[in-house]
């Protein structure tokens, strides 16, 4: 249906401001709008609509929106809100949207509050980081208000979950459907960032760090992809333990898959078996004592399934590990999950070690980070804190290698 006289270019910037009030007020007509230099077609057009003359080169007119709202329903038999619908596009009612939305995401919070993860500090921060970000604002908008119940279901699902889990299989579970975590997912993404939260990483940003952060969770994303790095620690079992046995022989590095862990179980002798996080050092171990070096595993920064999985095999074999990193935060949070989830002693991982290195290196690279607690050298923490300097296990790897010499 036409607009009627309404429709003319002398009324787009009237019914411009007229549209902007409305919306803004929820469809109140008890305000005004102005145009500003109005032109001469404006000008008469305004005067038509109120009935009161105003000179040629008036730099502003005001109009009531009462007063055009009746000028309206006079030509065109309904109001104001009626035109503009049908000028288009649809009139929005921002309180009312505004309301809608504070409910909606007041609701989410409230509902996410109700987890007994919510005793949790880096589950807490996540709740409020969504909130501060707008993600929660964007949820509503979508409709997609449901994705943070399920990610909080998720996060449920997996806190203290002991074996590793496949992510298709999780998201099943959850959600009934396989590919609700599949990347670029609404829900794989509320997840990662509490994961990324929960492992004191940083929010995800390309594949290799989504991996990094399912595997720090016990989530298998690729069971090919999730290894570990392994010199001279030999195994029984049928192909993977030949293959391990085989390889410490010759004091060659082997890589092992999470897949072939969990085709091939191994059972690994009672040893001590010491862990690095930087295969700069494994390869150092190798190339200098070859076969002759100790069992050492190579964690590659944050530990993946595969290794938690083999730490495990170490341990339940009557075995123990010892750990080694870099003097800096990550490292730090790094060696308290091994020491915790496998009761590892430190290695060279003391107050002293490090005082030592500071004294030893010549590069200086400062402390960066969230700070974090070294229980099983409260020290440590102290002396980082103070001396604000980080001290990478390449340079030390000489103390290191003198350890391993002795197998």
């Amino acid at each position: 249906m036409s607009p009627g006289p309404y429709d003319g270019p002398e009324y787009k910037r009237l019914l411009a401001a007229a549209r902007r009030s409305l919306e803004r007020t929820g469809g109140d007509l008890s305000g005004t709008v102005s145009v500003r230099n109005p032109g001469e077609a404006e000008r008469k057009a305004i005067i038509g609509v109120t009935g009161q003359y105003r000179p040629e080169g008036v730099g502003q007119m005001t109009v009531r929106l009462a007063d055009l709202d009746l000028a309206v329903r006079e030509a065109a038999g309904h109001g104001l809100a009626e035109l503009l619908e049908r000028l288009g596009p649809p009139l929005r009612d921002l309180p009312r949207a505004r309301e809608k939305l504070a409910t909606g995401r007041d609701a989410m919070i409230r509902s996410a509050d109700e987890s007994f993860l919510a005793a949790r500090e880096w589950y807490r921060r996540w709740v409020a980081d969504l909130g501060r970000d707008g993600v929660l604002t964007k949820l509503v908008n979508a409709a997609c208000e449901r994705r943070l119940g399920q990610a909080v279901r998720v996060l449920e699902a997996l806190d203290g979950r002991a074996e590793p889990v496949g992510l298709a299989e999780l998201a099943a579970a959850v959600t009934g459907d396989t590919h609700a975590l599949d990347h670029g997912t609404t829900l794989a993404t509320l997840v990662l960032r509490a994961l990324a939260s929960r492992a004191d990483l940083p929010r995800p940003a390309s594949t290799e760090d989504r991996r990094e952060v399912w595997d720090a969770a016990g989530v298998i994303v690729d069971d090919l992809a999730s290894r570990v790095l392994v010199l001279n620690l030999p195994a029984r079992g049928k192909g993977l333990g030949e293959w391990l046995s085989g390889a410490a022989a010759l004091g060659v590095p082997f890589y092992v898959t999470l897949q072939q862990l969990v085709a091939m179980p191994v059972t690994v002798p009672a040893a001590t078996v010491r862990v690095c996080e930087n295969p700069a050092v494994l390869r150092r171990a190798a190339g200098a004592l070859g076969a002759s070096s100790s069992p050492l595993i190579c964690a590659e920064g944050r530990p993946s399934t595969a290794f938690h999985r083999l730490a495990a095999a170490v341990v339940s074999g009557g075995g123990s590990l010892e750990y080694h990193g870099d003097f800096d935060w990550p490292g730090v949070s790094i060696a308290a999950a091994v020491i915790g989830r496998h009761g590892a002693r430190p290695w060279r991982f003391s107050a002293t070690d490090y005082l030592a290195g500071v004294r030893a290196g010549d590069d200086y690279v400062a402390l960066s980070g969230t700070a974090q607690a070294t229980p099983w050298d409260p020290p440590l923490a102290e002396a980082m804190a103070a001396t604000g300097r980080v001290v990478y296990e390449e340079s030390v790897a000489d103390d290191l290698i003198a350890d391993l010499t002795a197998r």
